[in-house]
């Protein structure tokens, strides 16, 4: 079996001039002020049998991992914030801020500058 002929052409290409850049924009650090994070605590975990879900109803206490009175961990995003205190106030839990990883407790001195 023959192969067919092909028929080939030559083609010039126009020149692609380069775009200009759009001027530069600078971000503020004020227009994040109005940007939503999730913040999540962590008050525990605990491993449980699919028949111990099963068997769960309204009512069932969990155990948990983490003791009363210990500091919970505060997420940003899922990203690590630092440790708190769950808190009740009225009927609903908060969390008073302990500590924020990664940094250092400052000084008055460090303040001044």
């Amino acid at each position: 079996m023959a192969t067919p002929k092909r028929h080939t052409e030559e083609h010039t290409f126009q020149q692609i001039e380069a775009a200009e850049a759009p001027p530069e924009e600078k971000l503020d650090l004020s227009d994040l002020h109005d940007v939503k994070l999730a913040i999540t605590a962590d008050l525990g975990h605990c491993s449980m049998l699919v028949r111990e879900i099963l068997e769960l109803k309204r009512g069932t206490v969990v155990a948990l991992d983490k003791l009363a009175g210990e500091m919970t961990d505060i997420y940003v995003n899922g990203l690590p914030l630092g440790k708190g205190e769950v808190v009740v106030i009225g009927d609903s839990l908060h969390v008073r801020i302990g500590e924020i990883t990664g940094t250092g407790e400052k000084s008055d001195e460090d303040l001044r500058r």
